[in-house]
């Protein structure tokens, strides 16, 4: 049997291998501390829970509209207001099966075959594989450590063609955990109104900030900036509910309908539950949130300092999300290996640590560590990786 020709070049997710891999490990007997998921370890909030639960009860387990049912695209609207003063109307809002089905629909709407999309390095690793799928070409634009891995505009500017379509711009960044500020985002909005590119806005780590600065969502800027804007988002982090599978987009009305079609001959409604969950979800008192954040603000100090002291690991402090993103390019030299993906595989093996490499990100001078996890696990898997590196 032949494949399909657009899907001969997609690699695996990088970071569900690792989890796979640190799971099988782990139904072994081993004692597996794993750095690889990109999901908070807290359980869903009880509130979200009872929603789902009366939900339920109340028969409300059939199909809905595609886009999502009313209630959660008003309780999007009124988010969206209260968070950024962004007014969508609710043809502009289409409810989603997770924010990554958001961006696929996105693409598959948005790209014709090669049609470029700007994606700043290092990115989530699902970006330029959504886009091959839709017959576009990522191309890959160059950031530095010294700038916090965001992008300049010199560098935009040697990289636009007459085929460039859209820009990836996420904030706070999986998986550097970096953010840009107002003024950052204004430079970027004045290039792509000037080249008329579409901004694509993941903005799916808003609320896991660990600084005293704010998100500012793109689309705020200026009324201009929010018609070259697809805002990208869900409930998934700032909620823990990874598994409800529920994102959204907002945006124009013609790319919303057009996703809108997509989806309804894809996956049809996001699952009716999850929707009336997450209406509670956006509904709520954030102090839910806050106590959340909080708990990932604490074991970033911890697990920071901890990373930082071991020799061969420079480690840039992040702002948001909750992951860290060293280079570990001296620590692979002294220890021997020649790639930092068989320094990966050795740790595991050797230590029982799973950590992503940063090849599946474009920086395959990094490892990404997420710190879901409890500080005493944190601790331990600090404790085994110096321990490796000071062993070897």
């Amino acid at each position: 049997m032949e494949l399909a020709n657009r899907v001969k070049t997609i690699t695996p997710s990088s970071t569900l291998a690792i989890t796979a891999k640190a799971n099988e490990l782990k139904s072994q007997g081993h004692d597996i501390i794993g750095l690889g998921a990109g999901e908070p370890d807290f359980n869903t909030p009880e509130p979200i829970i009872e929603a789902a639960i009366q939900a339920m009860q109340a028969g409300l387990t059939k199909y809905t509209p595609t886009g999502g049912i009313s209630e959660l695209i008003e309780a999007i609207q009124k988010k969206m207001e209260r968070d950024h003063q962004l007014n969508f109307a609710k043809d502009e809002i289409i409810v989603t099966m997770g924010a990554k089905h958001a961006l696929y629909a996105l693409f598959q709407v948005l790209l014709n075959k090669g049609d470029e999309v700007l994606i700043p390095i290092p990115f989530w690793v699902s970006y330029p594989e959504q886009v091959k799928l839709a017959e576009g070409v990522p191309v890959f634009i160059p950031t530095k450590a010294e700038h916090d891995f965001k992008v300049q505009l010199e560098e935009l500017e040697k990289a636009i063609t007459s085929n460039t379509k859209a820009i990836i711009i996420n904030s706070p960044s999986n998986p550097t955990g970096m953010m840009y500020s107002k003024e950052e985002l204004e430079a970027i909005g004045e290039f792509c109104l000037k080249h008329n590119i579409l901004i694509v806005s993941d903005e799916i780590y808003e609320k896991l900030i660990y600084s005293d600065e704010e998100h500012v969502s793109i689309a705020s800027i200026s009324p201009e900036l929010k018609k070259q804007t697809v805002v990208i988002n869900g409930v998934s982090k700032t909620y823990a509910m990874t598994g409800w599978r529920i994102g959204y987009a907002a945006g124009e009305k013609e790319l919303i309908q057009a996703m809108n079609n997509v989806s309804s001959h894809s996956t049809s409604n996001p699952v009716s539950i999850a929707q009336y969950a997450s209406v509670a979800a956006l509904s709520m008192d954030e102090s839910e949130v806050g106590k959340m954040r909080d708990i990932f603000a604490e074991r970033l100090d911890v697990f920071y300092n901890l990373i930082s002291e071991i020799p061969g690991i420079k480690c840039e402090k992040p702002k948001g999300a909750f992951y860290l993103f060293p280079d570990v390019t001296e620590a692979v030299r002294k220890n021997g290996f020649d790639t930092v993906n068989e320094w990966v595989t050795a740790i595991l093996e050797e230590e029982k640590v799973a950590m992503v490499p940063g090849t599946g990100f474009g920086v395959p001078e990094n490892v990404r560590l997420s710190y879901c996890l409890s500080l005493d696990d944190l601790k331990e898997a600090a404790k085994r990786i110096k321990r490796f590196v000071e062993t070897h």
